[in-house]
């Protein structure tokens, strides 16, 4: 036998255990190879059961958000070119379809100072547009591509987010993906294999966990207006009243500006208070934001700091000496709380809130009745082939067998070093390879017989055959795995199950339609230097 067959056998092998170690391991009894195979072959939600979630993202907070930023960075623009103002305020867009009329209402622009006022919008602010209302007064619209930009941001941020929030969990099956155009319907799908009761998940997904850190000029009081009294109903400059969090009404006024936002956030962890047993969520800050910590610290010892979890005062300490890179937030009230407090806040906050549009759990059970039916189809399919292709093609029938099951191995192989999650689609998108596997070998065979009858000797119309079939066989694939990478870029979650097994597949096939079955052939012929007919 020639020496380069043996190293083609031995590729062929190797290929060969390298896929069946990556789908079971290296098992030392039964249960472990069962238990590997599970762990290796990830099972999406129609085949294992779990829960899917469809959220909607209300845009529109992002598009009050953006405004009040324009406004804190304008009155900061105008204030340090000298021009003086009436007032500033922002409409209240109360739905998606409104959130880009968000408009910002100017009063009181000084006649003399219209062209600078006009200058520094057009200069610095060129996603808004800016129009005259009357001599001194003026409004500002978001451009429509910019509102545009913004929606696609939110949403693409938002799925971001989420991810890092569901990761957090160990939930590494899970899917997050946008459902609808983020234009009109900006909704997120969430699929989670193997979680039956998303409880816990949708009170983690919709914290917006926006953490920012005041310093506390009052409080706290029994109630808004015993606040509003104490101040003849106007608060002082550069203040915010605050609700406290808690089943008592209490309110704080707190500085405008926060000293600290969770932007400046390092890391995030649950731990334990030494003092109580207490479980508390201790964060620490970068290495800026230490700095500054640490200089408002030192200068206000004997103030409060208000701790603000979502627009609301969490606790208010009292600051006892400096402090620089790290915090506490307590009040958990277990270790469960206090975990999750911290996984949303090392995740981020949401760029907006989210609504709940759908729940829908899958039981088990008819994950078990997709799969069983999956592989006794798939079974079946299989069966039927490799009948057809014995009694067709006779010996060589058993040639394309072996090419079908090392192209099933090596694209099962494929799923669980890519970490893909298998799905029912996913499965047709198996058995539907296993068509195109066999469609190869015809193709190769029917060349060979042709070469036969024309008079050629068995080896010649061997090689004649995969010669000339190999342009064919590529041509055929190429098409289909274009149109297979199309249907996963443009598809959802099920469709790409479909066009990952079929792209791996038809990539396998090139390898064992190919490669394999003609070494096979040549392995027959090694042995028997005058063969005169072939099985086929």
């Amino acid at each position: 036998m020639e020496r380069s067959l043996w190293i083609k056998i031995g590729t062929i092998v190797a290929v060969t255990l390298i896929c069946i170690y990556g789908i079971v391991g290296i098992p030392k009894n039964q249960k472990e190879l069962v238990d590997n195979f599970e762990k290796n072959i990830k099972l999406g939600l129609d085949l294992k059961g779990g829960s899917q979630l469809v959220l909607q993202v209300q845009v529109q907070d992002a598009f009050k958000a953006e405004a009040d930023q324009v406004i804190d960075r304008l009155k900061t623009e105008v204030k340090t070119a000298g021009i003086d103002y009436g007032s500033f305020d922002r409409n209240e867009p109360t739905t998606i379809e409104t959130a880009d009329k968000i408009e910002i209402a100017v009063k009181g622009v000084p006649s003399a100072k219209l062209g600078d006022f006009r200058k520094i919008v057009t200069e610095r602010f060129p996603d808004w547009n800016l129009t005259s209302t009357s001599g001194t007064d003026f409004k500002l619209n978001i451009k429509t591509t910019s509102a545009l930009e913004l929606r696609k941001k939110t949403v693409a941020s938002s799925i971001r987010t989420i991810e890092s929030r569901i990761d957090g969990l160990g939930l590494a099956e899970s899917s997050v993906q946008q459902r609808g155009a983020a234009e009109t319907e900006p909704e997120i799908l969430i699929q989670m294999p193997g979680v039956d009761d998303p409880a816990r998940i949708k009170q983690i997904l919709q914290t917006a966990a926006l953490l920012e850190l005041y310093e506390v000029q009052e409080g706290p009081f029994a109630s808004r207006d015993q606040m509003m009294n104490q101040f003849n109903g106007i608060l002082p400059m550069g203040t915010k009243p605050m609700r406290g969090m808690g089943t008592q009404e209490s309110w704080f006024l707190l500085k405008r500006a926060p000293v600290i936002t969770g932007r400046d956030l390092r890391d995030s962890r649950a731990s334990q208070d030494s003092m109580n047993n207490s479980w508390v969520t201790s964060f620490v800050l970068s290495q800026d934001a230490s700095r500054r910590f640490g200089a408002f610290t030192e200068a206000n010892v004997n103030k409060r700091l208000a701790i603000v979890l979502d627009n609301q005062v969490r606790s208010a300490p009292t600051i006892q000496s400096k402090i620089t890179d790290n915090g506490q937030i307590t009040g958990a009230a277990n270790q469960q709380e206090a975990n999750d407090l911290a996984l949303v806040l090392r995740a981020g906050s949401l760029p907006a809130s989210v609504i709940y549009l759908e729940e829908r759990t899958v039981g088990p059970s008819l994950g078990a009745d997709s799969i069983r039916e999956g592989l006794y189809s798939g079974l079946a399919g299989v069966v039927a082939v490799v009948l057809v292709m014995l009694v067709y093609y006779k010996k060589s029938g058993i040639n394309a067998t072996i090419a079908l099951i090392l192209n099933a191995v090596i694209l099962i192989a494929m799923l669980a070093y890519f970490g893909a999650t298998l799905t029912l689609p996913g499965i047709a998108g198996i058995v539907l390879t296993i068509g195109m596997a066999v469609d190869s070998n015809v193709l190769i065979f029917e060349r060979i017989r042709e070469e036969l009858r024309s008079g050629k000797s068995v080896r010649a119309a061997i090689d004649a055959g995969f010669s000339r079939a190999f342009l064919t066989i590529i041509d055929t694939h190429v098409t289909a795995v274009v149109s297979s990478a199309f249907l996963f870029i443009f598809g959802t979650t099920n469709v790409k199950g479909f066009a990952v097994t079929l792209i791996i597949g038809l990539l396998a096939n090139l390898f064992t339609a190919v490669f394999v079955s003609k070494v096979i052939f040549d392995w027959e012929l090694s042995g028997n230097k005058k063969v005169t007919t072939l099985s086929i």
